[in-house]
């Protein structure tokens, strides 16, 4: 089990460092799913199988929104997958500007939201076992990075300028 604790924490936290980088809008949601698969490796590795379960199926739905919202993003903007060109798309598209940052909050766990009572559980549960500071902080520095590219990907969406200025 601590190999499979070592392997999910440095999965959460390479797909997060790599999608804060990244610009292609499918690539950034797919880093996402990797990231989140990490985390119910991490809850099967504390020996919450039932919580990975639930995460897993709490996450399929927000996913799938999320899915279907950059499909109509791309299929607005012309077939581009680039973040930094679309900027503004809150404008043209409200309903999906609406979807997607429903599921961006889930995806954070923000409370009353479908990721907040999987992932809660989970980062509630893995505070009361005893795998020292390090398995905690690395966690907590995993879930930090999800809030960053998630607001990084709603920002340069639908906030940031037309194009990317």
């Amino acid at each position: 089990t601590a190999l499979l604790l070592f392997i999910s924490i440095m999965t959460m936290f390479m797909s997060g460092v790599v999608a804060i980088f990244e610009y292609d809008l499918k690539k950034i949601i797919a880093l996402s799913t990797l990231s989140q698969l990490g985390m119910m490796m991490f809850s099967i590795s504390l020996g919450l199988y039932e919580l990975a379960f639930f995460h897993l199926l709490t996450h399929a739905l927000f996913k799938a929104l999320l899915f279907l919202c950059a499909g109509v993003l791309i299929h607005g903007a012309g077939n581009i997958q680039d973040i930094r060109s679309f900027g503004g798309l809150s404008l043209n598209f409200p309903l999906v500007t609406v979807c997607m940052n429903l599921a961006n909050l889930s995806l954070c766990g923000v409370p009353f939201l479908a990721g907040f009572y999987s992932k809660d559980l989970i980062v509630e549960l893995a505070c009361q076992y005893s795998w020292g500071i390090f398995v905690l902080l690395m966690m907590f520095i995993c879930l930090s990075l999800t809030v960053l590219y998630s607001v990084r990907l709603t920002y340069l969406s639908f906030v940031g300028l037309y194009g990317g200025g």
